[in-house]
């Protein structure tokens, strides 16, 4: 079993920039899909980004051109980059991960994203 745990989240003003991690127990080279989701007060959970094994990655249209997605196979960690932040961008973010491409998703315990000035 792989255990996530996410970090970075903070209270941070419009217009400023968060680096989200989500650090694996073990090596993340061969993990089929990773991604963030966030689940806002009142709200349902929903997509952020997501990158495959392969590198390619998808955004919802909200963060596209905010947002970067990336990995660190040698430190086993996945990243989100957040610029240019909203109000709406608050949240608390989750990490998941799909060990194989028919395995159930495992997730994060996440970390709150507040942008209020």
């Amino acid at each position: 079993q792989v255990q996530l745990v996410e970090s970075g989240g903070a209270l941070v003003q419009p217009g400023g920039s968060l680096r989200l991690s989500c650090a694996a127990s073990r090596t993340i080279s061969n993990i089929y899909n990773m991604g963030w989701y966030r689940q806002a007060p009142g709200k349902q959970r929903e997509l952020v980004a997501t990158i495959r094994i392969t590198g390619s990655t998808d955004y919802a249209d909200s963060v596209k051109g905010r947002f970067t997605i990336s990995r660190s196979n040698a430190k086993n960690t996945m990243y989100l980059q957040m610029n240019s932040l909203k109000p709406e961008d608050t949240a608390v973010y989750y990490c998941k991960a799909h060990l194989y491409s028919t395995s159930p998703p495992l997730w994060g315990q996440g970390t709150q994203v507040t942008v209020s000035s």
